[in-house]
């Protein structure tokens, strides 16, 4: 799951980067692996800066200048079961038809037959391993069928129409084309989020626009008018200001079912999504948590409830308030450590966890604690912190998760891990309990979550990482691909630690080659030192 943006200002003299960069660092939240930023200045040329690392640290004050034009779109990615190469960063880039640039948030799950149809039909070279460099070519290709100098919007529609068929899966995505404007769309399901926002600018009086994963980045740069972009819908916004958004329903909408952890985990609390507030959804989930720990626990067996921080605090207070327990933050936290899950060694995460949080013994000495986090994934960071409350002298540690057991692997764009190294998988409460050290593990129940979730318009979410059925249908050709490129990777990770070289790391079997660690594309500002 990754954060992505896309604004056209009004004002043509205007440089847009520093609102790009800015939206950035609101989205920073939804990756960390790398940050890429493409402008377009006059006549259509392309400016770029990407690489890996947090935004800040990409997006330097000397690349930023070098960054020119009234349109742009940004890009922060968080690891798949692809490699974390540079070459990979986005938004990714072709030059042929017309010069475009994309960036893509999500998964898809028929990315084998894309890229056979792409290479033998139409003859476009794929450079990388990423599903969304197949998305961009894809879309290219269908532009390409119109074999003129100039495209229009219905053009534009047309070629969106033809790709959105094609391909399946999650996607949230915003696109340039050289010269001509921004364009949004979002899959048929809506399992990845985008909104659309507009404003008066100051200067020219007429209106900006801002496309975004999230709501929080657009109220914060006073675009106050806003809306989601429906499920198979797509807007043009041209660079003329002048012309208004031309939305258009591209493909048939198909079930409504925004992806449920974006409520639980991924999101930021302050934002809302397809009309529901993360933070309310959270609230709830604190409520029916209690409801559920009550079938366990009297109040008299618990003396406290502690979050692990962040994103499980909101759920956390609202337990204990409805549990009548008091509430304490008993771990600080190293505001300077990425997430865990996300990071993609397990060693790594660890070790990280012991670097990311601290418990404070004065909280845990001598008492019975209950423990509520978002979710238990692989069960290594609740191993830990169950291990560090307990050497803070805890009497008892008691672990509840605001979602039900992840038993399932997630395909549309989050990598929790493959499906065996799951702590749900094949075993139920108590075993996992043992697993993680703790002396209960009480879980949400799905129907529960979903309700927490559910407004008049959603009444279904994409839960396949709960029950095992996918929203897009029976993907176990994908899942077994997903598990075979996570298995090289490791494979070539473990080999190049043994100091192997990278020729003897790879087997005549792996389906994934080394991947490059420069983008060959348009030059990129990222790459360089400042």
């Amino acid at each position: 799951m990754c954060g992505i943006l896309g604004v056209v200002l009004s004002d043509q003299t205007a440089n847009v980067a520093p609102e790009l960069f800015e939206g950035a660092m609101f989205l920073q939240h939804r990756g960390q692996d790398a940050a890429g930023i493409v402008t377009c200045g006059s006549k259509g040329r392309f400016y770029q800066c990407k690489g890996n690392g947090m935004a800040r640290d990409v997006f330097t004050p000397q690349r930023m200048n070098n960054l020119v034009g009234n349109m742009g779109i940004t890009h922060l990615r968080y690891p798949t079961a692809g490699s974390s190469a540079g070459s990979e960063a986005q938004p990714f880039y072709v030059n042929s038809p017309y010069g475009i640039t994309l960036s893509h948030n999500g998964n898809l799950v028929n990315s084998l037959e894309l890229k056979k149809y792409l290479d033998e039909t139409v003859h476009r070279h794929i450079n990388t391993d990423s599903d969304s460099e197949l998305l961009i070519n894809y879309f290219a290709s269908e532009l390409d069928k119109f074999n003129k100098s100039r495209v229009n919007n219905q053009d534009l529609f047309s070629a969106l129409k033809g790709t959105m068929e094609a391909i399946r899966g999650a996607y949230a995505c915003v696109a340039m084309l050289a010269g001509y404007g921004i364009i949004g769309f979002r899959d048929p399901n809506g399992i990845r989020p985008l909104l659309f926002g507009e404003r008066v600018n100051a200067v020219t009086g007429l209106k900006d626009y801002m496309l975004a994963s999230e709501s929080v980045v657009l109220k914060a740069h006073g675009y106050n008018k806003f809306r989601d972009v429906r499920p198979g819908e797509a807007v043009i916004i041209q660079k003329d200001p002048t012309k208004q958004p031309e939305f258009r329903q591209v493909v048939p909408p198909k079930i409504f079912a925004p992806d449920i952890f974006e409520y639980v985990y991924f999101a930021r609390p302050d934002s809302i999504l397809d009309g529901v507030s993360v933070y309310r959804s959270r609230i709830e989930m604190g409520n029916k948590l209690a409801n559920k720990i009550t079938q366990y626990l009297t109040r008299e067996e618990i003396d406290v409830v502690i979050p692990v921080p962040d994103t499980s605090r909101t759920s956390a207070l609202q337990c204990a308030v409805k549990l009548d327990v008091p509430f304490r933050e008993g771990f600080v936290k190293n505001r300077y450590i990425g997430r865990t899950f996300i990071m993609p060694d397990q060693q790594e995460r660890r070790s990280s966890v012991r670097r990311k949080l601290n418990a404070m013994e004065s909280e845990f000495k001598g008492k019975s604690v209950l423990l509520v986090d978002d979710s238990i994934v692989r069960g290594t960071t609740s191993k830990e912190i169950v291990q560090m409350a307990r050497e803070a002298g805890a009497r008892k540690v008691y672990f509840a998760s605001c979602s039900p057991p992840i038993r399932f692997n997630h395909i549309y764009g989050i990598d929790l891990a493959d499906t065996k190294a799951l702590v749900g998988f094949n075993r139920d409460e108590e075993e996992i309990s043992k697993v993680i050290g703790a002396d209960l593990v009480i879980y949400q129940e799905l129907e529960d979550l979903v309700a927490c979730c559910q407004s008049e318009e959603i009444k279904q979410f994409e839960i396949g990482v709960f029950t095992g059925n996918y929203i897009t249908g029976v993907e176990d050709n994908y899942l077994q691909e997903l598990e075979k490129i996570r298995a090289q990777n490791q494979r070539l990770k473990d080999r190049q630690g043994m100091g192997m070289s990278v020729d003897a790391c790879i087997d005549a079997s792996d389906m994934v080659d080394v991947k490059a660690e420069v983008d060959i594309s348009i030059y990129n500002r990222g790459d360089y030192a400042p």
